[in-house]
């Protein structure tokens, strides 16, 4: 099987085919993370109730929890009004962030200097 083509038309991705896709906590509105989707990953994350992404690093799939046993249980998926970024609105069971912390933008906390 294969993504939904009224999805997959809708998707404007980057030249490797990839569109970022947002994770944020379903019932807090916590932004846990971005990752990258390509088609396969989004048809799998639809399908399959856990969250897939596409690992640039590695170039190969990867199903958030499965080596961590930090799972994103899949609640909603939403495109942005131009097709260019998926959010993906799960229920996160332990850190979200590689590091071990609970969100990727926990640590490092930039000052805003105004004027």
């Amino acid at each position: 099987m294969s993504l939904d083509p009224k999805i997959a038309a809708r998707l404007k991705r980057n030249p490797e085919g990839l569109v970022p896709a947002i994770a944020q906590q379903y019932d807090t509105g916590e932004v846990l993370m971005l990752a990258w989707m390509n088609d396969e990953a989004l048809h799998r994350t639809l399908t399959t109730g856990r969250a897939t992404y596409w690992s640039r690093s590695r170039q190969e799939f990867w199903v958030k929890g499965d080596t961590s046993g930090h799972v994103q249980h899949v609640k909603s998926v939403a495109l942005d009004c131009d097709g260019d970024t998926v959010l993906v609105r799960v229920d996160q069971e332990g850190a979200a962030c590689h590091t071990g912390d609970r969100t990727c933008f926990d640590a490092d906390r930039l000052e805003i200097v105004l004027g």
